[in-house]
């Protein structure tokens, strides 16, 4: 299964397509799109929709894993990260690219085996996951491949395949 994970943002939008199989995983494309500081908020989004739907009409994943947002201290950052997540699932919706929400307990938990691991843990083990040279590079793309091995985790177990059938 081909899976595009995806770490929302309205500066930096993470993403890691992988192909899972097996309890295997193999990296496929990653990166990030930027948008520049300064910018009207606007045209940020745009960028962040126009090169959302150019990875998905190429790179063609089955599934697409989002980190669910939840708020903590700083609110007008969250409202900003809301709506470029907004953009992102309306590019998901048009390609018809099923979405898969976990939250970032729920992603440390299927790639460390520890809910409340620390970042860098997470990072290390993706980096093994798919046997990469280095954790890439911003953070926001390996927070993306977590979130794509995630799924590839859930989509694998016996309780998910029964319920996609």
């Amino acid at each position: 299964m081909r899976i595009l994970g995806i770490d929302p943002g309205y500066a930096i939008v993470g993403y890691g397509v992988i192909e899972a199989r097996n309890g295997a995983y193999r990296p496929i494309e990653y990166g990030a799109v930027t948008t520049p500081a300064g910018a009207d908020f606007g045209l940020r989004l745009k960028e962040i929709y126009d090169g959302m739907t150019q990875l998905l009409s190429t790179l063609r994943p089955q599934a697409a894993s989002v980190e669910k947002l939840y708020f903590t201290n700083n609110k007008t950052t969250g409202i900003g990260v809301a709506e470029a997540r907004g953009v992102i699932l309306l590019a998901l919706a048009q390609q018809g690219v099923p979405l898969y929400e976990y939250t970032p307990p729920q992603v440390k938990q299927a790639v460390t085996g520890y809910g409340k691991a620390l970042k860098p843990q997470v990072q290390e083990m993706t980096r093994r996951l798919l046997a990469l040279p280095a954790v890439p590079k911003p953070d926001d793309t390996a927070d993306a491949l977590a979130l794509a091995i995630c799924h590839g985790q859930a989509a694998g177990s016996p309780l998910r395949r029964r319920l996609l059938r």
